[in-house]
């Protein structure tokens, strides 16, 4: 396959273009596919965008609805979030060096612009006040846990930075806040097959987005500790030893421990934005040893869970 062509757009504003492979299929023309792929968006809306050449090939090209539909290329065009929901808290710069920023992202936050979230993501906000249009992140939090972020501001260090993630060289120590089991031994090492409800066997659910523990060779790997305990409410520190998506949360529910504040586990909830509630999940500290200067790096959150 023909190594695909960089970005004919620029970044607007802080915002990246995206883009969509076309895949195999027999639609009459673009605008045709575009129902299909976007079904949320009014056609009007698909043909005002198009109307506005605001969706472009790989060349540049502005597109037409009538144009011809080719499977195996790529369209460009800039994300649109309309009535974006403001998230009433701050991040904090903890570290900045010529190639590394670390941050502390706040609850409800997203890490990247994705789904409803596109200028209220923490890459948003700092391209923007930091005059840094190439920042990107060397790893993410879910938009509900709150903790370190860390960005490569020297596009040509990212890659150094993201093989310590890949490679299990970084240390990450998470806390949580979750009920108290007394018939639980602690400290222990939670290992097991997650995979997204669904998928390879698992028809426990059809909820979306969510992960679920199915049999197999284990993918994910946790230790758990008890810090301290209040009442039926306790306080964990949590070590992924690997990084699945939603794992610590997915972990802790098999446990039956699910972490408090949580909308995703046990199950879905209905408001997601209700900002008194955050999910009492904190990435508290990430140590590892530079790729750059040899130096042991050792960042550790400010923030604080609520008891």
């Amino acid at each position: 396959m023909t190594k695909p062509l960089p970005s004919p757009l620029p970044v607007k504003d802080t915002i990246p273009p995206s883009y969509a492979w076309l895949p195999e299929g027999s639609w009459p023309n673009l605008l045709a596919w575009l129902v299909t792929r976007f079904p949320h968006l009014d056609v009007e809306v698909l043909n005002d965008r198009l109307a506005r050449g605001e969706i472009v090939d790989e060349a540049g090209r502005i597109m037409a609805a009538d144009t011809p539909y080719r499977a195996g290329s790529r369209i460009w065009y800039y994300r649109e979030v309309p009535q974006e929901t403001p998230v009433p808290f701050d991040e904090v710069i903890l570290h900045r060096d010529e190639h590394l920023l670390v941050v502390d992202k706040p609850h409800f936050l997203a890490t990247i612009p994705g789904g409803r979230y596109l200028r209220e993501t923490l890459l948003a906000r700092l391209r923007s006040k930091l005059g840094l249009p190439e920042l990107t992140p060397i790893h993410r939090l879910d938009r509900e846990t709150a903790g370190l972020v860390l960005f490569c501001i020297h596009p040509p260090s990212r890659g150094a930075y993201q093989q310590l993630f890949e490679q299990r060289s970084v240390s990450k120590v998470y806390e949580a806040i979750a009920p108290h089991r007394p018939d639980l031994s602690l400290p222990l090492v939670h290992r097991s097959r997650l995979v997204e409800s669904g998928k390879e066997g698992d028809t426990s659910s059809t909820q979306f987005f969510t992960m679920r523990e199915v049999t197999g060779e284990p993918n994910s790997e946790t230790r758990v500790e008890l810090l301290e305990q209040r009442g039926d409410v306790a306080k964990y520190q949590l070590e992924p030893h690997t990084g699945r998506k939603h794992q610590l949360r997915a972990h802790m529910l098999s446990l039956g421990i699910p972490i408090q504040n949580d909308p995703w586990y046990p199950f879905v909830s209905v408001d997601k934005e209700d900002f008194s509630q955050p999910l009492q999940l904190l990435a508290r500290s990430v140590t590892f040893t530079d790729p750059l200067s040899g130096e042991l790096r050792c960042f550790e959150s400010q923030r604080q869970l609520a008891w």
